[in-house]
């Protein structure tokens, strides 16, 4: 009976100890240890890839940083089943990194791991960090990187940047090309200012100086001086970016126009104004007459009026007389002065009465079936009542 017993005890111990053998020996292992360069220099923030054998990733981790200066470039891998794997590393110029590891019933402890610059060098690291391989071990894979194709790759990326900034400087000239054809083809494009003189000619430019006696004008040929008589009128064209293309009146080569006649001066006239009144109205022009064409080719004109006189003025007006050509066709437009409201005793209000000192805007806005004229002159009328 007591043999019986001690042979059930036998049977269970030799039970436990082969199961706790088991156990231990499938128990998930650490890899551990340190990535160098060729001098000897620690790898820090360098990502470190753990393969199975199938190729397929099993785990990564990053090496780690310096702290106060020193340590750095140590990697760890926790939990790996027992088996054959691969260390892969990519250090760029410091190397490359493909090595074998086998874990076992212990932790790995690879020590310095070394990255191989050389294609046909393999990964050094410390004869006591890895373990004896066994003789079924394959044997390490090694990353051999091809010279040539590098520099093939290099080369290509050259060639692209190259033409790419050829393509880019050809497209800036095209488009300094079509730039000064639109200049030439349309100068408004550019200048605002269209300045008629007296010989017919137009000259389109900027006007950058002027004074009583003459103006400078920058032009496509470069810069002119205007003599102010030979000007008979300036249009301040308005460029929109919607503007089609504008092309201004050609004179004949063979025909030669007569000298330009002069311009009727200024008239100031009341049918009720009469010069031995001290105190009467006398409205007077501030400024120039400003001209402006729009895109669709129509002409306002602007100004201001300021009554100078000691007696209200009522029904401001202006009178345009237009020469529509040298034979001495006029056509002549009107319009009244923006000034303050007043209401006469017959019940008539009207909003063109200018006040002693008081000034007055008017616009002109000349549509473009009117036509084309060679020049105007202007009249300034008005009424006084009691």
């Amino acid at each position: 009976m007591a043999k019986k017993i001690l042979f059930k005890k036998l049977v269970i111990g030799l039970f436990i100890a082969l199961f706790t053998t088991t156990l231990f020996a499938q128990k998930p292992r650490n890899i551990s240890g340190t990535l160098v360069d060729g001098d000897g220099n620690v790898v820090v923030e360098n990502t470190v890839l753990l393969l199975a054998e199938d190729g397929t990733e099993s785990q990564r981790t990053e090496t780690s940083k310096k702290r106060l200066g020193r340590g750095g470039g140590k990697f760890e891998f926790k939990k790996v089943d027992p088996g054959n794997y691969s260390l892969e590393a990519d250090g760029g110029d410091a190397g490359k990194l493909s090595m074998s590891v086998e874990v076992a019933d212990s932790h790995v402890k690879l020590g310095d791991v070394v990255l191989a610059t050389d294609a046909t060098a393999d990964p050094a690291v410390t004869p006591d960090a890895i373990p004896i391989p066994s003789a079924e071990e394959p044997t390490p894979v090694v990353f051999k990187p091809d010279p040539g194709k590098d520099y093939i790759l290099n080369e290509l990326s050259f060639e692209i940047k190259k033409m790419t900034a050829e393509l880019k400087y050809l497209n800036e000239e095209l488009e300094n090309l079509k730039a000064l054809s639109k200049m030439w083809v349309n100068p408004l494009a550019i200048y605002s200012k269209e300045i008629i003189m007296k010989n017919g000619s137009t000259v389109f430019g900027k006007i950058v100086y002027q004074d009583e006696v003459s103006l400078k004008v920058e032009t496509l040929v470069g810069y002119l001086i205007i003599n102010r008589k030979d000007v008979v009128r300036i249009v301040d064209n308005v460029v929109t970016e919607e503007q089609a293309e504008y092309v201004p009146e050609q004179v004949r080569d063979s025909y030669t126009p007569p000298p330009m006649p002069k311009l009727a001066e200024p008239q100031y006239t009341s049918s009720e104004r009469n010069d031995s009144k001290r105190y009467s109205a006398n409205c007077v022009l501030v400024g120039n007459i400003s001209e402006k064409k729009d895109a669709q080719g129509n002409i306002v004109f602007n100004g201001e009026i300021k009554n100078i006189g000691g007696r209200r003025s009522d029904f401001v007006k202006v009178d345009f007389v237009f020469r529509k050509n040298w034979s001495g066709e006029t056509k002549t437009l009107t319009t009244f002065v923006r000034g303050g409201y007043h209401t006469f005793d017959s019940g008539i209000t009207t909003d063109a009465t200018l006040l002693p000192g008081a000034t007055g805007a008017f616009e002109l806005y000349v549509p473009h079936d009117f036509g084309s004229f060679i020049g105007y002159s202007y009249v300034i009328d008005w009424e006084e009542y009691e």
